[in-house]
């Protein structure tokens, strides 16, 4: 049986199997778990055909069980995948927008984003592991959105998880705040003062403070990630174009993906699922006005700007963690720089540049102006009678223009979020209020537990943000106090 080996992308010496990275988060020197592209399994394309009429948890058993098979065994793993996608509880559909496009809308969880695919997976596999060790996890997890809010419900109530969400002051919409925020039992929340990639920089340093993890736990292993960084966010997320396909595809016709990135890992899941087989001739990346990635293919230098707001909140991302995978996959190494504490002085170097031009012919990717998700909204809608939200616009928006207009291509849109989470923008565009999910109805009249951090930011001379030191120690204590 091949051993399946993921190793930091800043030290390719560490080779951990999945439960270790899963229960790391982060790999040795600040570097994210990846798996070699060679030991990436490959599935037939008889299988691939076979998935056709599947449920989505028989689905992501044939595409994880090759990774997994060898830390778990079947019936344990079917039985989780199966509580996982329940549909009673996470309802995935795929239709027909116009010619050969369709969007698969990833928005039927409890919280109503894609983030819950992976969140239930990371859930219930961590919760497997630590039921098997008896050990106790503190998961790390920053958001720009929705990831807080899924995470938050896939852990709350887990005897042996306590989760800790950063989430970033004025930038998340009330409603993503509140999925954090009216859980509590061993649900914190943590309003930032600053942008997300503030928020992002604080997990990864809380997540490599090994000597503060001592102190307080008399464990330096005790805290972990739920971020996209995390194995157990990661591989997931490369079963949403399989689900697809199946879905969409005949005869062995490639399939166009076009997914709106933020923090990349949609993306890097499905550039794992081509790697498996799938046949994706191109991965559409498009991106709202934080455009660092479509400048990198265009110019070859990776410059992190400071991140601008857009009504794609999810997506304000000026330094993707994912990216760092996707350089590592075509032969490349980028990675923020630290000092001797672990603090960040600068962010996406590029020490070793991957293979470009096969880059550009796997990737294409756009920037999607704010005032466009607007325009493109309103488009779908007029057009087609369907209301798409700010991150499912640019999605749109970025497949319409690499077709240029013309959609006789098999493609599919991954539609993110549930319209009823962005009422305002939806209003904005097309004068009509979506439906308010359930769920959110009743958590907009609970009551809310909120810890600040409000000690400033650094403001670089850009006027991009990052940790000052004072708001690490302001997390400390409150962590201190809520742990000690």
């Amino acid at each position: 049986m091949q051993k399946i080996r993921y190793y930091s992308t800043n030290n390719k010496s560490e080779q951990v199997n999945f439960e270790t990275g899963l229960m790391n988060g982060l790999g040795s020197n600040y570097g994210l778990y990846m798996i070699a592209r060679e030991d990436i399994p490959k599935l037939s394309p008889q299988t691939i055909d076979s998935m056709k009429g599947m449920s989505y948890a028989q689905i992501a058993f044939e595409v994880l069980h090759p990774l997994l098979k060898e830390e778990i065994n079947e019936k344990q793993f079917r039985n989780i995948l199966e509580t996982a996608y329940s549909e009673e509880k996470i309802l995935t559909r795929v239709h027909r927008l116009t010619g050969k496009t369709h969007i698969m809308w990833l928005s039927g969880g409890p919280t109503y984003s894609f983030k819950d695919y992976a969140a239930r997976f990371f859930g219930k596999m961590l919760d497997h592991f630590l039921k098997q060790s008896g050990q106790r996890k503190v998961v790390a997890v920053a958001t720009s959105g929705d990831t807080g809010g899924a995470v938050a419900d896939a852990l709350h109530g887990l005897a042996q998880v306590d989760n800790v969400v950063f989430y970033p002051n004025g930038s998340i919409t009330e409603r993503q705040r509140r999925q954090m925020t009216t859980l509590q039992d061993n649900i914190v929340a943590f309003e930032v003062n600053g942008d997300f990639d503030t928020c992002q920089v604080l997990a990864k340093r809380l997540l490599g403070d090994k000597e503060f993890a001592r102190e307080l736990f008399n464990d330096s292993e005790r805290i972990t990630s739920a971020n996209s960084i995390s194995l157990g966010r990661l591989l997931p997320q490369s079963v949403y174009p399989f689900y697809a396909y199946s879905r969409i595809a005949e005869d062995g016709e490639p399939m166009i993906a076009s997914v709106p990135s933020g923090n990349f890992g949609d993306m890097m899941g499905t550039v794992i699922a081509r790697e498996m087989g799938l046949p994706i001739p191109v991965i559409i990346c498009g991106v709202n006005e934080n455009r660092e990635f479509p400048e990198f293919l265009r110019s070859e230098e990776y410059v992190v700007k400071p991140s601008i707001k857009s009504p794609s909140s999810a997506m304000i991302v000026s330094n993707p963690s994912n990216f760092a995978r996707l350089v590592d996959l075509y032969g490349g190494h980028v990675y923020d720089q630290r000092d001797e504490n672990g603090r960040v002085f600068q962010e996406g170097v590029m020490d070793i540049r991957p293979d470009i031009e096969a880059m550009r012919r796997d990737l294409y990717s756009i920037s999607v102006s704010n005032e466009d998700h607007y325009v493109a909204m309103k488009e779908v809608y007029d057009r087609y009678g369907v209301i798409i939200e700010p991150h499912g616009s640019v999605g749109w928006r970025s497949l319409d223009t690499y077709l240029d207009g013309n959609h006789d291509r098999l493609a599919v849109i991954y539609e993110t979020a549930d319209p009823g989470k962005f009422p305002e923008d939806i209003e904005k565009a097309i004068d009509t209020s979506p439906e308010v999910p359930d769920k959110i109805v009743k958590q907009s009249g609970l009551k809310e537990r909120i810890y600040r951090i409000d000690e400033p930011p650094i403001v670089k001379d850009d006027g991009s943000m990052t940790l000052s030191d004072e708001q690490y120690d302001q997390a400390k204590t409150i962590l201190r106090e809520l742990f000690g």
